[in-house]
């Protein structure tokens, strides 16, 4: 990497202030055929609201996390981790958008990302990650190399962003988080004479 990364998890203001990063990230992607619940053509409005409607509200009521990586004070990367479960799932959360601009790839930034959020889920309580992603696409094996395991597919489950025609199949992916290591002294804690 060129020049150092950070991964900051953002607030409400954080994500208003890098609003503009965050639309550019999300069109780029989109642009070359990310399947993330858009298709081309992505009007900018759109692509703007998708932030300020639907992620700034969720961050602002706690039932969203977003990451982003940040490189020379821009952001290049992002992810979101989703809490907004069912009574019923109160240890699970979703992990989606998972974006990484493509002038950024093969940095291991999509990893530094998905690392904060799995730290993040511990921190909320939450033992299971679940998530989709387009059937054999670049994805898949990070998710893979990260301990996700495939839960199956779906086919024709979403239109592909570019070639409308065409639907893609998604993969259903999961991942048992793995307790936190407990503190020195907390499992054993040493007996008084």
């Amino acid at each position: 990497m060129s020049s150092s990364l950070l991964i900051e998890r953002l607030d409400a203001p954080g994500c208003t202030a890098y609003l503009d990063d965050l639309q550019g990230l999300l069109s780029d992607c989109v642009a070359l055929g990310a399947s993330i619940g858009f298709i081309l053509p992505l009007a900018d409005a759109a692509s703007r609201g998708f932030w300020t409607d639907t992620v700034i509200p969720g961050v602002e009521k706690g039932t969203r996390l977003l990451f982003a990586a940040k490189r020379q004070g821009r952001v290049v990367g992002s992810v979101q981790l989703l809490l907004d479960t069912p009574a019923n799932q109160p240890h699970r959360a979703e992990v989606a958008k998972l974006l990484v601009h493509p002038e950024q790839r093969r940095q291991g930034i999509a990893r530094a990302l998905m690392l904060a959020l799995e730290d993040a889920a511990r921190t909320q309580g939450r033992e299971l990650l679940t998530l989709d992603t387009r059937s054999d696409d670049h994805a898949e094996p990070l998710y893979l190399s990260l301990g996700y395991k495939v839960a199956g597919r779906i086919p024709g489950y979403a239109l592909d962003a570019v070639q409308t025609t065409r639907r893609d199949s998604t993969t259903l992916m999961y991942k048992t988080l793995p307790a936190r290591p407990a503190k020195l002294g907390a499992l054993h804690p040493q007996e008084s004479c």
